[in-house]
């Protein structure tokens, strides 16, 4: 059983943000950290005030975090990038929105405002009595104002505390020793800080020693204080950077809240306050009768001041879409017969006066949840060898509704996203094989291209070679032939790839080629529209307008690019439309390009013809119908400089400071010193024990990771191994943490620094092969389209979705059934239902039953325990 928090973030749009360049404009990009730390960048767009950036994420993390901050950023290539603004969102605010959803927008004029930083918001979602998790996702979707940057509100890190109460009536001591730190915020230009530790109780101050250089400092020194009595009083801790010259810097506070004693076992109480985020509630009679408790106490902003932030609003807004699922795996047996029921409906087929379990999900989904529920069903169903004749039983089911061969799966039904969904998953690599390299000739070329005569600009296109400004006419003609160069290119390639194609897609678009030819045997022509609609409108066509967005290139296009690639996927539109002339009769100024469109309409339906072919080859014959098991192919591969430190293993110890070309499979990461070349070395990914961060202040950058692992000779070594930039080494994180996921010697901590001379410079611990200061992180991942498939973890997802759906399937079902045998029969909570529908429920009620024995008792409050918001 695993517990695990799938975070969904899209970052769709900025607006109003304040210019930050002397021209007037910034060029703006977003930070988006998990508990401080930085997971995510998006690409740069260029000189603009209301950016859009269109990207999402999922990510896997640990149960436990806390907060998300996003931070708008302006690059600059001379200097520091500038900090427009920041939103922050805790747990607690997702939680007020069940679904994801919100009816008004946060810190907007007429919206709920966020409560400040650090505070719990209203009471949450309650939570499902089994599962002991929200019983929906919950999120948020809308605008937030962005807020002006405090240094003193950017702390971070835990402190580990352990409080005691010595003597007897009358004369008792409070004794708290300050243990360790870990993960501070960095506030020295050398990215560290010097920190130490305030504790004010009753009155008296007392500060530690301060630690020079560190993050991860450790104290191990004890305060004594007369406690006060009544016990009323409030113990606060506060660490803070110290500073030869200039103010001490703010690293955060632990507030708890006045001590009480009470009679009975020791009582743990929460509640939010304005004044303190944080707050702890122990009983003294508790304490003495355990005689120490001890723990890990995150840190927070000062807030026992409020201020008012005067410029909400004026820094600008953000649209965000961000969704939270909390969610308990069971193991796989588990999930056993709800997976067999669902095989055994899509084997089954539609049966001609009955209603389909597959179709009563698709009339009682939303329309908000049906792109996921249509990505839980295709993993599902690849993970079975099922996912062709699962989409072939959503073509029969779709055809046999009332349509039209013109519009055939235009609609965002459960037949439409499971079939875009399908694409996404198994044709990535063939989408990039086909259009990466026209896309990567638009970037390059930043030709000029406009057919529409009321946006042409004379101006872009400068003068001919006689000094000559070029007339409207000729900058369309110039745009048509740089554009019906870019089709061309793009056409051939498409033509070509048929036998690129990826057997399962190929498979699956014969089904609906023959699937709709028998439904409509008088338009033949409609069954090449049914293939285009998914392949050119739903595939190729959004992948060609923002590639950034298909992983085809590193940032977003230029004004100019993004034109060309706009119009160029029009263009392939209105070719997968089979039809250019009523691409014409709506933008009368795409008429020049009507040659190459029908063009390009003959030489599609040629390839579509070639592609649906009734020849398979034996390859394919041979692998439908089974698993889909661990691919070969690379996981992940990039050129990475290895980074020169004392105590490297002889794997990499002739390449330090060199670049390698770092290839990783399913079963080692190989090095190299090009994708060519052979092999130097490989370590085999049972022998990984870890892979993280390492601080910016070992090597001068915030892109470099570390490697543990097994040497040969039984010893443990780490290779610090450099990124090009954060998004790239979250991914190679990412991918070596899925891989290693099940290494049984994973580590559970390590030291986020190097030992250099004596030492470790995270926490200046002596011991070379000393426990870590800071916790691994296993469980932080980036979600992506080629990630191994995981049954179990679908099969989840589809029980809560179906388990939520339980009345209301009922319903539909009487709803759907023919009139005449809905009258027949009794619609109550007594009435018989179909075979499928009836184990369903039967299946439902015993995952909840599994849930709730799964779900552990709670443990009894301790006297003292950690707080996490």
């Amino acid at each position: 059983m695993a517990r695990r928090s799938a975070l969904s973030i899209r970052i769709v749009e900025g607006r109003n943000l304040p210019a930050k360049d002397i021209t007037g404009s910034s060029d703006p990009y977003c930070i988006v950290k998990i508990d401080d730390e930085a997971i995510i960048r998006t690409a740069t767009v260029w000189k603009t005030l209301s950016p859009f950036w269109g990207e999402e994420y999922e990510l896997q993390l640990q149960p436990g975090f806390h907060s998300i901050s996003i931070y708008v950023m302006d690059e600059d290539a001379l200097s520091r990038d500038d900090i427009i603004g920041k939103v922050c969102i805790t747990r607690d605010m997702l939680a007020e929105h069940p679904k994801g959803k919100g009816k008004s927008d946060w810190g907007v004029p007429g919206g709920p405002h966020l409560p400040p930083f650090g505070q719990a918001g209203p009471e949450g979602f309650p939570n499902d009595p089994f599962m002991g998790i929200p019983p929906f996702p919950t999120g948020y979707s809308g605008w937030m104002s962005l807020s002006e940057v405090d240094p003193d509100e950017e702390v971070q890190g835990e402190i580990h505390l352990r409080v005691q109460v010595l003597g007897s009536q009358g004369s008792r001591r409070l004794l708290c020793s300050v243990l360790e730190a870990r993960d501070l915020a960095r506030k020295d230009r050398n990215g560290a800080s010097d920190p130490f530790v305030r504790l004010r109780y009753n009155g008296k101050t007392q500060e530690s020693t301060v630690v020079k250089k560190s993050c991860y400092p450790r104290w191990n020194e004890t305060f004594e204080f007369e406690l006060a009595e009544p016990a009323g009083e409030k113990l606060c801790v506060e660490v803070w950077d110290w500073d030869l010259v200039g103010r001490n810097d703010f690293l955060g506070k632990v507030s708890p809240k006045p001590f009480q004693c009470c009679r009975g076992p020791a009582q743990l109480h929460t509640q939010p306050s304005p004044a303190f985020p944080s707050q702890v509630v122990f009983s003294i009679q508790g304490l003495e009768a355990a005689g120490q408790e001890e723990g890990w106490f995150r840190l927070w902003p000062d807030k026992s001041k409020p201020t008012e932030n005067e410029r909400r609003g004026s820094l600008g807004s953000l649209q965000l879409q961000v969704k939270l699922r909390d969610e308990t795996v069971l193991p796989s047996h588990c999930y056993q017969p709800l997976v067999q029921l669902l095989c055994q409906e899509v084997k089954l087929g539609r049966q001609d006066g009955q209603v389909h379990l597959i179709t009563l999900l698709d009339e009682t989904t939303t329309a908000e949840c049906r792109q996921e529920v249509a990505i839980n069903l295709v993993k599902l169903f690849l993970g079975q060898g099922l996912v062709k004749e699962f989409l072939d039983l959503l073509f029969e089911l779709e055809l046999a509704k009332p349509c039209e061969p013109n519009t055939l799966f235009r609609s965002n039904s459960l037949a439409s996203k499971s079939m875009e969904s399908f694409l996404k998953v198994t044709g990535m690599p063939y989408l990039h094989f086909v259009l990466g390299p026209t896309i990567t000739r638009v970037f390059e070329e930043k030709k000029y291209v406009e057919l529409d005569p009321g946006k042409v600009e004379i101006k872009d296109v400068g003068c001919s070679g006689l000094h000559r400004v070029q007339t409207e006419g000729e900058v369309i003609e110039q745009g048509r032939q740089h554009l019906q160069s870019y089709l061309g290119e793009l056409l051939d390639a498409i033509v070509r790839s048929a036998p690129a194609c990826p057997p399962l897609i190929r498979a699956a678009f014969r089904q609906l080629f023959q699937r709709v030819g028998e439904r409509f045997p008088q338009h033949q022509h409609a069954k090449f529209v049914a293939v285009t609609s998914f392949l050119c409108l739903r595939f190729f066509s959004p992948a060609v307008m923002t590639p950034k967005l298909f992983q085809l290139r590193d940032a977003h296009a230029d004004a100019r690019t993004s034109r060309t690639l706009l119009l160029l996927a029009k263009a392939i539109q209105l070719v997968g439309n089979m039809e250019p002339a009523a691409g014409r009769a709506k933008e009368t100024w795409l008429s020049p390009l009507l040659p190459a469109l029908q063009q390009g309409t003959a030489r599609m339906r040629d390839f579509i013809t070639r592609l649906v072919g009734t020849e398979e080859d034996k390859g394919e014959e041979e692998g439908e119908g089974r698993p889909l098991g661990p691919s070969p192919a690379v996981v992940k591969e990039g050129l990475l400089l290895v980074h020169k430190t004392r105590g490297k293993g002889p794997l990499l110890a002739a390449a330090a400071g060199k670049k390698l070309h770092f290839c990783l499979t399913g079963e080692a990461l190989g090095f190299g010193k090009s994708p060519s070349a052979e092999r130097i070395g490989a370590i085999a990914l049972g022998d990984i024990l870890a892979a993280e961060k390492v601080e910016e202040k070992s090597f001068g950058s915030s892109h470099v990771m570390q490697v543990v692992y097994t040497a040969p000779g039984g010893q443990q070594e780490t290779a610090y191994l450099q990124c090009k930039c954060v998004n790239e080494l979250n991914q190679w994180l990412s991918a070596l943490r899925k891989v290693c996921g099940n290494n049984p010697r994973v580590l559970r901590s390590y030291h986020p620094g190097v030992f250099r001379g004596d030492k470790w410079s995270c926490c200046h611990q002596r011991d070379r092969t000393g426990l870590g200061c800071d916790r691994t992180r296993h469980g932080v991942t980036l979600q992506d389209w080629s990630d191994p498939l995981d049954p179990t973890v679908e099969a989840q997802r589809l029980f809560h979705h179906l388990q939520g759906l339980r009345g209301t399937l009922r319903e539909k079902y009487w709803e759907l059934l023919e009139p005449e045998d809905a009258q027949n029969g009794p619609r109550g909570e007594d009435a018989p239902l179909p075979e499928g529908l009836s184990r369903l429920f039967a299946v439902l009620g015993d995952l909840e039953s599994c849930h709730r024995r799964a779900q552990p008792p709670e443990p009894p409050a301790p006297a003292l325990l950690q707080l996490q918001t």
